[in-house]
């Protein structure tokens, strides 16, 4: 056999921070902490200090291979701990803390983790989750002496001065739980070599367009799906990092200022804040912002159309905890320049196109075995595979993909011909009336793009004629008013005339789930005895 004439460099994580560190090392890293104060390090701290944890977690007994795991909000801190466990040769295990108890208790029990970092915010829930997780044997606070030792205080005896664990590049470094909407969640356990690739792909200009010039702030929780890789990616560019222990937009909207943040990362609701923010105080976009990336759940075309409009890239994406999570993103397609706003506006809107590193086809509803046209018409089940992919849930007894290596997304979607994705519902969740499908999200979306609705889902309800029919559940505006009759008429003139559903319901709130999504599940569950006043 011959062998290429390259080094065998391992693509280990680890590696980024020392990139970082070397060629990065003064640009800053702020944290706000939910008290109210703020922190700066840079990326030359952050690695001393995880060379410390390391070290730290060395001295508890722990071993390659074992979990790690942390509750916590965006921190500094907490971003050490990323590189502090994966230095020593453990697993990072990232916990939602908005989960419920019994789904914590499973996954730290599921996981076996053996060290939980935590903050003070949480201790509730930490000392609830004490006598439910046996195999936990150390706790530590990132923000507080009690009612466990405070993060700098163990890792102040360490200076340092030790090396990363070594190993191969398909080991693993991290595990991160689906939210387990049906069923217990599942881990899906990322490698050294996946982590990198996912890592590398994030910077380039269709993503998230990383790099020393960047000021990133990632709204997202570091909790949630590996915090899209912005953690691993931001070192490899060296990017300054602004992070926020609370999502209150006031806060958010003072640090895009005070920071000159040039990039932002979260989901619909945190973005809808921020402008109904803006909005109430009449403040302006900040002008330092220069492009938002949105996902989690589908992005409003009014919203996207908002920020495009103050000159702002959107990058909508799209991806789940099995794909690390990036699986497409909003880059712009090959004609941009020639399209009218409004087309743009469009292609915003939908999903984005994958980047290198992931494929994407659709199969037939009905028949996996069908692969269906890219004509950007015929909606069939979403399928996925690539090097950032998962193969087999943690623990689990097979594979969770099939013989050709497609995993099933359970979204449904149709693909354009120039690779553009455009999700159109969760299988679970398109609803089937007369025999036909209607897109919930594109009801959800028509309706937010009314002036007074700031949320809404679309459900499908038992009829005894049509089987099914949309309910659409609305949250209007403070202040605003808008009726079922004309609310009706607006979305006569944007979806289907038989979309529309026959119903709304109004409501103060809508229910959310761990990681901000709109909880269908929920609401089936509360409107599932639902009578059609006709």
């Amino acid at each position: 056999m011959m062998l290429g004439g390259m080094q065998d460099w391992k693509l280990r994580v680890t590696a980024l921070i020392d990139h970082a560190a070397r060629e990065s090392g003064t640009r800053e890293i702020v944290s706000r902490w939910a008290d109210g104060s703020e922190s700066r390090t840079n990326w030359a701290g952050v690695r001393r200090d995880a060379l410390r944890m390391t070290q730290a977690l060395r001295a508890l007994g722990i071993k390659p291979g074992e979990r790690i795991a942390t509750l916590a909000m965006n921190h500094h801190r907490h971003l050490i701990s990323w590189y502090g466990a994966v230095g020593a040769g453990g697993i990072l295990h990232t916990i939602n803390p908005r989960l419920f108890d019994d789904q914590l208790e499973y996954i730290a029990n599921h996981a076996e983790d053996r060290v939980l970092l935590f903050d003070r915010q949480w201790t509730a829930i930490v000392e609830r989750m004490k006598p439910r997780c046996p195999t936990i044997e150390h706790y530590i606070c990132f923000d507080s002496d009690q009612p466990a030792p405070h993060f700098e205080d163990w890792i102040a005896p360490f200076d340092g001065e030790t090396e990363w664990a070594d190993g191969d590049e398909r080991d693993p470094c991290m595990l991160c739980y689906t939210s387990g909407t049906t069923g217990n969640p599942k881990g899906v356990l990322y490698e050294h070599r996946s982590t990198m690739l996912h890592a590398m792909a994030c910077m380039t200009a269709p993503v998230f367009g990383l790099d020393t010039r960047t000021v990133m702030m990632p709204i997202v929780p570091m909790f949630h799906a590996a915090s899209w890789g912005t953690p691993w990616a931001g070192a490899a560019a060296g990017a300054k990092f602004v992070y926020s222990a609370v999502n209150d937009p006031a806060v958010l909207c003072d640090l895009f200022e005070r920071e000159k943040v040039t990039a932002a990362a979260g989901v619909p609701t945190v973005w809808l804040g921020v402008l109904q923010h803006l909005e109430r105080t009449g403040k302006p976009i900040p002008p330092s912002l220069s492009q938002v990336v949105c996902g989690g759940s589908a992005m409003p075309r009014a919203m996207v159309e908002r920020f495009m409009k103050e000159g702002i890239r959107v990058a909508h994406a799209w991806g789940m905890t099995e794909t690390s999570p990036i699986g497409t993103t909003g880059a712009e397609t090959a004609n941009w320049d020639e399209l009218t706003f409004d087309e743009q506006v469009t292609i915003k809107a939908m999903q984005g196109r994958p980047p290198f590193g992931v494929e994407l086809r659709c199969v037939d509803l009905g028949d996996a075995d069908k692969v269906l046209p890219r004509d950007g018409k015929t909606a069939g089940v979403l399928q996925v595979r690539g090097p950032w992919v998962v193969k087999r849930y943690f623990k689990a007894e097979h594979d969770a993909t099939n013989a050709e290596g497609w995993f099933d997304t359970g979204d449904v979607a149709v693909i354009h011909p120039d690779g553009t994705l455009q999700l159109t519902d969760r299988t679970k969740d398109v609803i089937k009336s007369g025999g036909e499908w209607i897109s919930s999200v594109e009801l959800e979306n028509a309706a937010i793009g009314h002036s007074a609705v700031a949320e809404a889902a679309a459900i499908g309800v038992f009829h005894p004629k049509w089987d099914e029919r949309p309910l659409l559940i609305v949250v209007k505006k403070p202040g605003a008013d808008v009726d079922e009759a004309e609310l009706r008429r607006y979305l006569g003139e944007h979806v289907a005339k038989w979309w529309v559903p026959d119903e709304i319901a109004f409501v103060d709130e809508l229910p959310h789930t761990g990681t901000g999504k709109i909880s269908k599940k929920d609401l089936r569950d509360t409107f599932r005895d639902y009578r059609w006043r006709a």
